[in-house]
């Protein structure tokens, strides 16, 4: 039992020790802590989201990877996967960073399994893509609120999958 905590408390100091000012995880954590009463303030219901697409000024941004955009997205709606968010491209997709941003991820749609395949919920894109664009500056956030069917929601879909 010692020998283990000596261990685990040896990679404690081995990874505090490990600089990389690229990686700021005390930066991430302080704005998920101040952006998460605007988070809940800027959930939108379906009809909420669907007027406020219809907005001139508003960009429906899709975070989710290409080839699940592919299958299916809001109509409308730009891709650009959560993994190639820099400055650069969110920059070139969202020129203004006082643009209105609309976003949803899988968790937002049932019966579409391929292409809004559930994530476990606290690893939801929503949360991670409304962080992200956050600390990249964008203040005019909002998100897709509830779990909607697809044969059922009244936002239209586009991709191959849509018949």
């Amino acid at each position: 039992m010692v020998l283990a905590l000596l261990s685990f408390n040896f990679h404690l100091r081995a990874a505090e020790a490990i600089p990389n000012e690229l990686i700021d995880f005390q930066g991430f954590m302080a704005i998920a802590q101040s952006t998460k009463d605007t988070r809940e303030s800027h959930r939108l219901t379906e009809a909420q989201f669907q007027k406020m697409a219809a907005e001139p000024e508003t960009i429906v941004l899709d975070a989710r990877s290409a080839d699940k955009f592919a299958l299916r997205h809001i109509k409308g709606a730009i891709s650009l996967p959560f993994t190639d968010f820099t400055a650069e491209s969110l920059a070139k997709a969202i020129p203004k960073k006082t643009t209105r941003v609309l976003i949803y991820c899988n968790n937002n749609f049932l019966g579409s399994p391929a292409a809004f395949a559930s994530k476990t919920a606290a690893a939801s894109l929503n949360i991670s893509t409304f962080i992200a664009l956050r600390t990249y500056g964008y203040e005019n956030v909002y998100e897709l609120g509830p779990l909607l069917d697809v044969r059922t929601s009244k936002l239209p879909f586009a991709g191959t999958e849509v018949k």
